[in-house]
């Protein structure tokens, strides 16, 4: 018996193959997607004016407190309270009438005293002459000579006591010891006060110029000194200067002088204090403000700055970039640090003259990936999409 071939299948297997061989055919060729665009600045070492932004607070350049030197009552204040005085105003008068019984006193006393040593003298010399013609025994001029010094000790001390009195009935008009800016007295008239007592009377501070304090990292002076020592700063001739800006904002039109750096850290913080000199005409600076100020600390010659938008962290903590390669092909790079400069950052290592920084873009960037560079705040044109046919 023979066997027909089975013709039905084998046709419909054809027939299917040849369907999707066709749709094969059929199919557009794919799409290749173009390069991302990627902002980029060439980095080129430059000069750049070092300066540190620090807070601090005014401080007035002389203090003084007001406190009586004698005991009594308060008769009459003779300033108003907030006004500038000068040194040696009279600012409060103290009840003087004992101080003028003492003075009177203490004038009598002398006046006795130096009748005393007229008549000592007179003595001695007679004395002296006697026992010159043996009619006085040479015990009784010793006497008279001491006698008279004795005399002339009294009107010593007398005098003094006369000064002293002087003093205190001087010391009941009590005077500015500076001159500056009075605060609020803290007696008024008819008080008792007494000499050197705890409690000032008021206080004088002198307001121009004034003192700013402001604390800076210890780690920042080490580091301006060593950018000193291996030359890459050039520190001002005329000292560091620095500009303030008051709590409102607003910019203080006085330009002031570091006086001094304190020679002590505080172990809290780890700063170290700065004090600067501003000359303050109209008062604007009053003690105890709050104030930023921006010091100019000198130039850093020949360095490279990465903006801070450009530089990110990897999971070690490192300071990262991206830099465009040959082929513009993304390299990533390692950065050293120095400090920040504005918002940029000073780099020692990781970057040289002439490479091309990515600035933005970071989504569309892998290492090793090509790019299409576009000057950073140029407009980027979209590349042609290429065809693979």
């Amino acid at each position: 018996m023979i066997e027909r071939p089975v013709r039905g299948p084998v046709v419909a297997l054809f027939l299917a193959t040849a369907f999707l061989s066709g749709c094969d055919e059929q199919k557009p060729p794919a799409m290749k997607q173009p390069p991302a665009s990627v902002g980029f600045i060439e980095v080129q070492p430059r000069n750049v004016e070092l300066t540190a932004e620090l807070a601090g607070r005014v401080v007035p350049s002389l203090i003084a407190e007001v406190r009586p030197q004698v005991s009594g009552i308060i008769e009459k204040r003779k300033f108003v309270e907030g006004s500038e005085v000068k040194e040696n105003d009279v600012l409060y008068e103290i009840a003087d009438a004992s101080y003028v019984a003492a003075q009177a006193s203490a004038r009598a006393s002398l006046d006795r005293a130096r009748a005393a040593q007229v008549a000592a003298q007179s003595r001695a010399a007679r004395y002296d002459t006697l026992a010159d013609r043996a009619v006085a025994s040479q015990q009784d001029r010793e006497t008279a000579i001491a006698n008279a010094a004795q005399a002339r000790a009294d009107v010593a001390s007398a005098e003094a006591a006369l000064t002293n009195a002087n003093i205190n009935l001087g010391y009941t008009k009590v005077r500015a010891p500076i001159s500056g800016r009075i605060g609020v007295s803290s007696l008024t008239e008819g008080a008792l006060v007494t000499a050197n007592q705890a409690t000032a009377l008021a206080t004088i501070q002198k307001i121009d110029p004034v003192f700013v304090d402001v604390p800076q990292s210890a780690t920042a002076i080490l580091m301006t000194q060593s950018d000193v020592q291996a030359g890459r700063l050039k520190l001002n001739p005329a000292g560091m200067g620095m500009t303030l800006h008051l709590d409102n904002g607003q910019a203080y039109a006085q330009e002031g002088q570091v006086q001094f750096t304190d020679i002590t850290v505080n172990q809290g913080t780890g700063t170290v204090n700065l004090r600067v000199v501003f000359r303050n005409p109209d008062r604007i600076l009053l003690p105890n403000m709050f104030v930023r100020g921006v010091a100019r600390i000198g130039v850093l010659e020949n360095v490279i700055l990465a903006p801070q938008r450009a530089v990110t962290r990897d999971p070690r903590g490192q300071a990262t970039v991206y830099v465009i390669g040959d082929g513009n092909k993304i390299e990533p790079r390692i950065l050293t640090t120095n400090r920040t400069q504005g918002a940029d950052w000073i780099v020692e290592k990781g970057l040289n003259a002439g490479d091309r920084l990515v600035m933005d873009g970071f989504q569309r960037i892998r290492p090793g990936a090509v790019v299409n560079p576009v000057p950073f705040g140029a407009p980027a044109a979209a590349p042609a999409a290429a065809n693979g046919q």
